[in-house]
């Protein structure tokens, strides 16, 4: 489905939506919200389902040409354009009270991530960038460091909800990072992770098995950052299987080494 809207224009209504959703999260914060469960460590609350609500009532009214897909109720994917969004990424972060969740809205063309919002209430910082702009860290251009030895990285990265099968757990690759770098982080929402690559904190961050919603306003963000993304055999990502390396570029082919297998 094709649209006249500009990159710029569906990034300023990405980060509009993104901040009015979360206005929603935020009040639900530290409040011991209803928690389900959709997996074994993989959790959903009503502040969740609230604002993916609104998000979708929100986008169909601003953008009705173009489709949705979201974490709890999902959607149709359209291959030319749709958004991808998470109503609440981190919600065993917020569940806990803890800081480090993100309200993500991003926007695919044709496979590529082309616009990206992404608000962090309770850090009180907002990223929003799009295909041809700037990244902009609360409206402050922002671009991914200039990092080139691994004894000075500083990586991120994410271990799947169901952590059983040895094969998919991500612990390997981890030990091996961590022996290597400076430090690894681990901090539970893939939206700010990336986001945290094409601000320069991090110099790269890599996960398997997460979804388009994880990834895709994060993933804009980063290449209008100037930052670099493949999947773990060096090719371009596909953002809808999951499986993901991000980085400034000068550290791409090392992380992408200690990661293979």
């Amino acid at each position: 489905m094709s649209t006249h809207r500009s990159p710029a224009e569906l990034a300023g209504i990405a980060l509009q939506v993104a901040q009015s959703c979360a206005q929603i999260t935020s009040a639900g914060f530290r409040t011991r919200p209803t928690v389900g469960k959709k997996g074994r460590a993989d959790l959903v609350t009503e502040f969740d389902l609230a604002s993916e609500q609104h998000l979708r009532a929100e986008l169909a009214r601003l953008t009705p040409e173009i489709p949705l897909v979201a974490e709890e109720q999902g959607g149709v994917v359209a291959e030319d354009l749709c958004w991808h969004c998470d109503p609440l990424d981190g919600t065993t972060n917020f569940v806990h009270g803890h800081p480090f969740h993100a309200v993500s809205i991003g926007a695919l063309a044709n496979g590529l991530p082309i616009v990206g919002a992404v608000v962090a209430p309770e850090l009180h910082l907002t990223w929003v960038g799009y295909q041809g702009g700037p990244s902009l860290r609360n409206g402050v251009i922002c671009q991914v460091s200039k990092t080139e030895e691994l004894d000075d990285a500083l990586f991120a990265t994410g271990f799947p909800p169901d952590r059983t099968d040895d094969a998919k757990n991500n612990f390997a690759a981890w030990a091996r990072v961590k022996r290597a770098v400076c430090g690894v982080r681990r901090c539970g929402s893939a939206s700010l992770d990336l986001c945290l690559v094409a601000d320069g904190t991090y110099d790269g961050y890599w996960e398997r098995y997460l979804h388009s919603w994880d990834l895709v306003a994060g993933a804009a963000i980063v290449l209008s950052a100037g930052g670099k993304l493949t999947d773990f055999n060096g090719n371009p990502p596909d953002l809808q299987t999951g499986n993901l390396v991000a980085t400034n570029g000068t550290m791409h082919q090392a992380l992408l080494k200690l990661t293979e297998g």
